[in-house]
């Protein structure tokens, strides 16, 4: 009998601030965030997780995470975290402590693991995988080398031709991949920060970035630049015999 697929909601680069009413570039990203919940939840629920890549927090504030936090634990879902360059890493570990949380590490679903890694840098945008993250994952690879593997991080591997987004991308990619290409039960990298929907496929795996639930940037704009898309999210359906199948959805903001 065939099992059924593992079903992921993938939300990121949420932005929000301690007061409900905070907005980033004009949007009000408490509402924003919302309105992508109530999109995702009206079709069949419950999911099976949700993935948040990072930036849920635009101002680092212990409110913001107790914000995410009331927004996400109703849903009835496991909740994987990772920090983003505007997050405070330790703070957002506090408030998301415990059940239905879990703010990195490796998460076992099924036939397939799912390795959620810190991309962050302090005090930076950009991104780098620490020696110690670097390590960690070498080792979860060979521990899970029977599993199917999604790795999710904040800032994007790959290059997006985006001058100004790509000099912010992950500054040790080449180390990431090195290990990775030795890793042949790898089958996705999610990852956010760009605030834009992609899909690579290099060497059989999919490098992914999702729309930030708020706004979004312009593709292969040079300079910074900000895209007239909606707020967006991706499913990811993750198959027992490793295959990915994966959308985007965008929603019409709250007024």
């Amino acid at each position: 009998m065939a099992h059924p697929a593992l079903r992921i909601l993938h939300i990121t680069d949420t932005h929000l601030f301690a007061e409900a009413d905070g907005r980033l570039r004009g949007v009000d990203t408490c509402s924003s965030l919302q309105a992508v919940l109530e999109a995702a939840t009206s079709g069949p629920w419950p999911a099976d997780a949700i993935l948040a890549s990072g930036d849920l927090s635009q101002d680092e504030s212990a409110g913001a995470y107790q914000r995410f936090r009331g927004m996400l634990a109703p849903l009835g879902v496991p909740v994987w975290c990772l920090p983003g360059n505007h997050d405070a890493p330790a703070r957002l570990a506090d408030a998301l402590a415990g059940p239905p949380f879990q703010v990195g590490g490796a998460v076992v679903a099924g036939s397939w693991a799912i390795l959620l890694l810190d991309s962050c840098i302090p005090g930076e945008h950009g991104g780098r995988l620490s020696r110690a993250q670097l390590a960690w994952l070498a080792d979860a690879l060979e521990e899970h080398r029977q599993r199917h593997v999604l790795i999710a991080l904040h800032h994007h591997v790959l290059p997006l031709q985006s001058r100004w987004l790509d000099e912010l991308g992950l500054a040790n990619a080449a180390e990431l991949l090195a290990i990775i290409d030795r890793a042949p039960q790898l089958r996705a990298v999610v990852a956010g920060h760009v605030h834009q929907a992609s899909d690579i496929d290099r060497a059989g795996v999919h490098f992914l970035t999702t729309p930030s639930t708020c706004f979004q940037f312009l593709p292969e704009a040079a300079t910074f630049a900000v895209d007239r898309r909606p707020p967006g999210y991706r499913w990811l359906e993750l198959h027992a015999d490793g295959r990915l199948d994966t959308t985007v959805a965008w929603i019409e903001p709250p007024q």
